[in-house]
């Protein structure tokens, strides 16, 4: 299972492998105070692409297209989130305060549409 967390929220023992998923680091948060198991900054959207964006919801679907080509060119970012998931739970971290419209919600329905997360959450 994959499940979506804001970096801010407390851990829990279900989030299985943590991996957060921004490009730039999250505010407020000191690096020796994030648990996680990778920061995969490579695999957040472009800085072009997360500028234009801009968490604007009408632009979401765009943004989801956008960002999902740009996932099909650099599928080495991603699989890690993959074979972990084979391996139990993922929690994509992210930093944004919009819960709906970020990266991470873009990146798991892109991971369970296009890739072997089908049927899983």
């Amino acid at each position: 299972m994959i499940q979506l967390k804001r970096v801010y929220d407390s851990i829990a023992p279900e989030d299985g492998h943590r991996f957060l998923v921004d490009r730039i680091w999250p505010r407020g948060i000191k690096r020796e105070n994030l648990v996680l198991d990778a920061w995969l900054k490579d695999v957040a959207p472009s800085d072009n692409l997360r500028n234009w964006f801009a968490h604007d919801p009408a632009k979401w679907d765009e943004f989801c297209r956008r960002y999902f080509a740009e996932l099909d060119g650099k599928p080495e970012t991603w699989q890690v989130i993959l074979d972990a998931s084979l391996q139990g739970n993922v929690t994509l971290l992210f930093g944004a305060r919009d819960i709906w419209h970020n990266n991470a919600v873009a990146l798991k329905l892109y991971l369970k549409t296009h890739h072997s997360l089908k049927g899983k959450q």
